[in-house]
């Protein structure tokens, strides 16, 4: 880890560690209000999570009465405007035990996200222009996202965690009709917002292996900021439907070159989604899901066209517990695994203030993605993410990994991983 990172770091955590008194979980956060639809990490979602960790009753800090100008501006600028953002800088180091090539990788992203409500402000259907924009950059030779192959891993670590300097992740239009339980989405997406989704899928505050994330790692999914179309809504308080389509050929760092590909290329990735959950309010944690999916050929790179299956089911247990189950198949289309189940539990900790996941994953490596041959493997993920004040949280991660499929001379490899979040 370089020293600036460890300056970084060091400097929040002195200014913003504070105990925390109280605390409502995310599933009590999310359900109340946010994008009806979306995952934890889409951008209404991430601010409306980030403004209850800052409602909680802290012992006070100069830090917290400093700041509180900018927040009442913040939520003046909301209440007369319509107007909401956020801000936030994550930073995530990673540690290899084995590796053929580069062991460890560092690197952090400034992001600014929000939405402004232009239509039927105030009202369940709600039309809004929803924007990110970010500057990812690494710390070191290679950043997180370029690790597990290094080491030998048919998989990704910290998958947003790139080096791709200043790029638009969000830039669309969000209609909501039916009061508010129906979505259209038009513009830039990032698919991962609204595919497969699932409470613990966020890699800014959740698990980092894409095999615990969206797709479960057995979706060739477009790059973020890919032109297309979302809709759907639940059709009564239990049952949804979505389905979707977006250029597979996106660039982020060119986001306005999507016109060009989106319609010249014409190569998409589509989806068809059905789930159930117990009740509406609870859509994001009593969730079972099934989505059907069929990509093109990726002519640029030579990925070929498939479709697949993914399927998912978690539940709140006593609004502590989520146990979860999670798969993926896929026919060729490029994709890292072939096959992927998953299963493993979120546990609210620390008067429900505190993260902790573990989980575990077999995988097949795809063979049209890396050639045949090769040897299953096995991935262990377990983290804490530890909310040391309303805006700082700072999360120990550790992996194992049995059999990485490209490293055959290795039987496994550990890797460690920091990841810590300042969001205001």
């Amino acid at each position: 880890m370089t020293t600036r990172l460890h300056a970084s770091v060091a400097t929040a955590a002195l200014l913003l560690t504070t105990p925390a008194l109280a605390f409502q979980s995310e599933a009590e956060q999310m359900g109340e209000e946010g994008d009806r639809g979306g995952g934890p990490g889409q951008v209404q979602n991430q601010m409306e999570l980030d403004e209850k960790v800052r409602q909680v009753k802290y012992r006070y800090t100069d830090l917290q009465r400093g700041l509180g100008p900018y927040f009442d501006f913040k939520t003046r600028l909301a209440e007369n405007h319509g107007f909401n953002f956020g801000t936030d800088y994550t930073a995530l180091y990673m540690k290899a035990s084995r590796s053929p090539g580069e062991d460890e990788a560092a690197s952090g992203i400034y992001r600014l996200y929000g939405s402004w409500d232009l239509i039927g402000r105030d009202t369940p259907n709600v039309g809004k222009f929803v924007f990110k924009v970010e500057h990812r950059h690494r710390y070191t030779d290679i950043p997180p996202f370029n690790l597990g192959l290094a080491t030998g891993y048919a998989g990704i670590w910290g998958g947003p965690f790139k080096n791709d300097g200043l790029r638009w992740t969000n830039l669309y239009w969000h209609q909501r009709f039916a009061e508010g339980k129906g979505n259209v989405l038009v513009g830039f997406l990032d698919m991962t917002d609204y595919f497969d989704v699932y409470a613990l899928a966020n890699p800014w505050t959740s698990f980092l292996n894409l095999a615990f994330s969206t797709g479960s790692a057995a979706v060739p999914l477009p790059g973020d900021a890919s032109l297309g179309a979302v809709a759907g809504g639940f059709v009564n308080d239990n049952v949804w439907i979505t389905a979707g389509i977006n250029d597979i050929n996106a660039d982020p760092t060119d986001p306005f070159g999507g016109f060009e590909t989106f319609f010249d290329e014409s190569e998409y990735l589509y989806f068809a989604e059905v789930g159930y959950t117990s009740t509406y309010e609870r859509r994001y944690f009593d969730n079972m899901h099934l989505t059907v999916w069929g990509v093109d050929e990726k002519t640029a790179t030579g990925d070929p066209n498939g479709w697949g299956i993914n399927a998912s089911y978690s539940e709140f247990v006593n609004d502590t517990y989520m146990p979860f189950v999670r798969g993926g198949w896929t026919e060729d289309a490029g994709s890292l695994l072939s096959t992927s189940i998953s299963a493993g539990m979120g546990w609210y900790v620390y008067k429900r203030a505190d993260l902790c996941g573990f989980a575990v994953n077999w995988g097949e490596p795809n063979e049209t993605t890396f050639g045949s041959g090769l040897d299953d493997q096995y991935t262990f993920e377990t983290f804490y993410r530890i909310q040391m004040s309303p805006n700082f949280a700072l999360t120990p991660d550790l992996q194992f990994i049995v059999d990485p499929a490209l490293n055959p001379s290795a039987s496994s490899t550990w890797v460690i991983g920091l990841r810590a979040r300042l969001a205001i």
